[in-house]
């Protein structure tokens, strides 16, 4: 962060456009994007550069602390969310390691979170498309959501809604994720890892 400082920081939470995708388990990244817009009083406009919709804006409290930034919902389809990453990232000029892909995670129990830099895909579409674009050196908030039940496919189980158990959690875990984004933004990865991985 040395140079960079005073970086703008790009915020990207990934997922499906269209209504009928909006409450899907792989569309959580869109959902905590939403309520980062939401709280910086932010609504998503069509990006002139990329297709996207984006929010630009602060987060912080005034001070040194505070980070311009820019929240991002690729509108490609989530395969495909390499190409309009890249371009905001050259058109905001944000460095590589400034990015936060905010995406669902099968390998981690729902309810859970973690936060990390750099790493694999973990077959996950969204991050292969983005890291093929641009390498693996960005930040992840990554949204367990466990594996799905029985037989079902993992594609299936993705592109589902959230169950209504779940629902009851998803509130809580949507509002826990925007705040731990918050946190990794203005006080770093170690903080924001202490603090929310679980």
């Amino acid at each position: 962060m040395s140079d960079d400082a005073n970086a703008p920081w790009l915020v990207v939470g990934l997922g499906n456009p269209g209504p009928e995708y909006a409450a899907n388990r792989h569309n959580v990244g869109f959902m905590v994007a939403d309520l980062l817009a939401e709280r910086i009083g932010g609504k998503f406009k069509r990006a002139q550069k990329a297709q996207a919709q984006v929010v630009e804006g602060r987060i912080g409290s005034p001070g040194p602390s505070n980070r311009r930034v820019i929240l991002a919902k690729p509108m490609s389809y989530m395969n495909l969310s390499g190409g309009p990453v890249t371009s905001l990232r050259d058109f905001y000029k944000v460095p590589t390691a400034n990015i936060v892909a905010i995406h669902d995670e099968l390998d981690i129990d729902y309810g859970m979170l973690r936060l990390k830099l750099g790493g694999g895909d973990n077959g996950h579409n969204g991050l292969k498309s983005m890291t093929k674009a641009m390498g693996p050196d960005y930040h992840r908030l990554r949204f367990g959501i466990g594996r799905p039940p029985g037989r079902m496919q993992v594609a299936d189980f993705v592109l589902k809604d959230f169950s209504s158990a779940e629902r009851k959690e998803l509130d809580y875990m949507v509002d826990r994720s925007a705040d731990a984004v918050e946190c990794l933004v203005t006080e770093g990865l170690e903080r924001a890892q202490s603090a929310y991985n679980s």
